[in-house]
């Protein structure tokens, strides 16, 4: 391995987090890293002073101009938009600024952004970039980059409050055991016991895409999504192995149906109740889930001389 590959090697769940987090999809994102990997592997890192910067700046006009090219995925979407689930390691969760970036709810809203304004919003937000930096690497004035930063955080702002719950915790082993016990009262159909674990105005969105049976509207209040949880537990889910595991840095699961993964499910948790669920069905956004991720926002690395 040469030095150039030991440098992308320890900066790649930091290119990897960007590239989704800019993007929104899994296979995206690893197309936007490999792309960045491959102008960079015949460079010498000593020819580079900082490569994290370097490679981070590659990284976000890469995934730039990949959000340029594809536009607004979600206009002529089937139902509700959600994006490509990952599977993340428990560290995520520990970093509530990250584990809230690469929440589904984030990333709901991060679509509904012009590209060039989900860029800004990740990297400053995110990433901690001073506006000045984001400039170069966007080709924009410091001024142009201030403006757009202020129009995107008060859309996020705005969008939030309609996606999930923007507090929602924790992210952890203990929001994992509130899944088990939901899914286990979805199996025995015990209404009054799930009621009492959603939070009176919670929120369910599942994604079929058009091609597999989902809901097309989001599913709002205790009642009502208690009783979706029985009906899917009964039906579509009644022969599924439920794997309980992190997906996006929250507590989640993966639904297997004859060894062939049906849906992803991942939870929003707050003071001991379901905030948000959000089921995820589209083939095509289940090929990701069996790599655990590691994620990072690339706070701590030190580069030696």
């Amino acid at each position: 391995m040469t030095d150039a590959d030991d440098v992308f090697t320890e900066l790649r769940p930091l290119l990897f987090t960007v590239a989704y987090n800019l993007v929104g999809t899994a296979t995206d994102a690893e197309d936007v890293v490999h792309d960045c990997y491959l102008r960079w592997r015949d460079r010498s890192p000593t020819d580079v002073d900082d490569p994290r910067a370097y490679l981070v700046a590659a990284v976000s006009r890469t995934g730039l101009n990949h959000l340029r090219t594809v536009g607004r995925r979600r206009e002529t979407y089937v139902g509700n938009w959600l994006p490509e689930p990952i599977r993340t390691d428990d560290d995520a969760s520990h970093d509530a600024v990250l584990a809230d970036s690469v929440s589904i709810a984030m990333l709901v809203v991060l679509e509904t952004l012009a590209p060039v304004e989900r860029a800004v919003f990740v990297l400053h937000e995110v990433f901690d970039y001073p506006h000045a930096e984001i400039a170069t690497m966007i080709g924009k004035s410091e001024q142009a980059v201030r403006q757009i930063a202020h129009r995107a955080r008060g859309h996020v702002r705005s969008r939030r409050s309609n996606v999930g719950n923007e507090t929602a915790t924790p992210r952890s082993r203990d929001g994992r055991d509130v899944v088990a016990r939901f899914l286990y009262a979805a199996h025995t159909g015990d209404l009054e016991v799930l009621v009492s674990m959603l939070a009176p105005d919670v929120v369910q969105m599942s994604d079929g895409g058009g091609r597999v049976a989902a809901a097309r509207q989001p599913i709002i209040g205790a009642d009502k999504v208690a009783a979706f949880a029985i009906g899917l537990a009964r039906t579509s889910m009644a022969d599924a192995h439920v794997t309980l595991t992190t997906v996006n840095a929250a507590p989640g699961a993966i639904f297997t149906i004859a060894g062939t993964v049906d849906s992803v499910a991942s939870f929003d948790v707050a003071d001991g109740r379901i905030t948000a669920f959000y089921a995820i069905r589209n083939p095509e956004k289940l090929g990701a889930v069996d790599e655990i991720r590691r994620l990072d926002r690339g706070r701590d690395m030190t580069w030696r001389p």
